[in-house]
C-alpha cells in the first residue's frame, strides 16, 4: 500500500527547497507596503432542501430532513493576509484559469490598489499561473498585474504549509455547515462570515520555522555524501 504522504527520495530536495522558501516568507516582519497573502480554493456542493426545515421553537431546535437535492458545484476562492488578520472569500461556478485570473484582478485592484507588489503564497495548481492572466486579459493588462505579483508555490504534498488552507477549515466549520442551494446565497454567507471574522480579529499564528523543520523533518532532507 502506498502512503499518500510518502515523498519519493528524488523529490526530497525539491520539497525541502520549496518548504524552506515558504517558511522564510512566514518569518518576515509585517510590512504594509509588501503584504504576504496566502491563497487557496475548495470545491463546494450546492444543496437544496426537499422538505422545508421545521423552525426552532422554545425547547426545540431546528429540524432538517435528511433528504436533499444536488444543485451543482461551485469553487470557493480565499485570500488571507495573516499578519493583518484579514481575509476575503468569494465563490464562483467554476475554477478555470479565467476565474483565477479575475480573482487576482480583484485582489490587486480592489483590495490592494496602492501596493506596488504583493507576495502571493499558493499551491502549484495548473490554473495558478501568470499564463492564466494572459489567457484572460489583454497583454498590457496581464503584464500590469503580473508585475505586481511575487509568487511562491508550496511543494507537492505540502498543502499544510499554506495558511489559507487553515482559513478554509475555519470557514467550513463556521459558515458552511448548513445547506446552501445557489451561488448568490453562498456568497451572501461568505461575505457575512468574512466581515465578522475580519472585524473580530480572527487570526492564524504560525509557529513552525526552518529550525523546526530541520529537526523534526530531518528524514526529508537529502543525505549529503562526504
Amino acid at each position: 500500500m502506498t502512503d499518500y504522504w510518502c515523498i519519493p527520495p528524488r523529490e526530497n530536495a525539491s520539497f525541502v527547497a520549496c518548504m524552506e522558501d515558504i517558511l522564510d516568507i512566514y518569518q518576515m516582519s509585517y510590512n504594509k507596503e509588501l503584504p504576504v497573502i496566502c491563497m487557496d480554493e475548495k470545491p463546494y456542493q450546492l444543496l437544496d432542501e426537499v422538505t422545508p426545515p421545521l423552525p426552532m421553537r422554545p425547547g426545540n431546535s431546528l429540524k432538517i430532513d435528511s433528504e436533499y437535492t444536488r444543485e451543482g458545484t461551485s469553487s470557493i476562492f480565499i485570500f488571507t493576509e495573516p499578519l493583518a488578520n484579514w481575509r476575503h472569500a468569494h465563490a464562483r461556478q467554476r475554477r478555470t484559469k479565467n476565474d483565477w485570473a479575475e480573482e487576482i484582478d480583484y485582489l490587486l485592484t480592489e483590495c490592494y490598489p496602492n501596493n506596488e507588489k504583493v507576495i502571493l503564497v499558493m499551491d502549484n495548481l495548473n490554473t495558478h499561473a501568470i499564463s492564466s492572466l494572459y489567457a484572460t486579459f489583454e497583454p498590457s493588462r496581464a503584464r500590469e498585474l503580473a508585475k505586481r505579483l511575487e509568487i511562491h508555490y508550496t511543494p507537492k504534498h505540502g498543502s499544510w504549509l499554506n495558511i489559507a488552507e487553515i482559513e478554509l477549515n475555519v470557514m467550513t466549520r463556521q459558515c458552511l455547515k448548513c445547506r446552501l442551494s445557489d451561488l448568490e446565497t453562498l456568497n451572501h454567507e461568505l461575505a457575512f462570515w468574512e466581515e465578522d471574522r475580519n472585524q473580530n480579529g480572527g487570526t492564524v499564528i504560525w509557529h513552525f520555522q526552518k529550525e523546526d523543520a530541520r529537526e523534526k523533518l530531518i528524514s526529508l532532507y537529502p543525505k549529503i555524501k562526504q
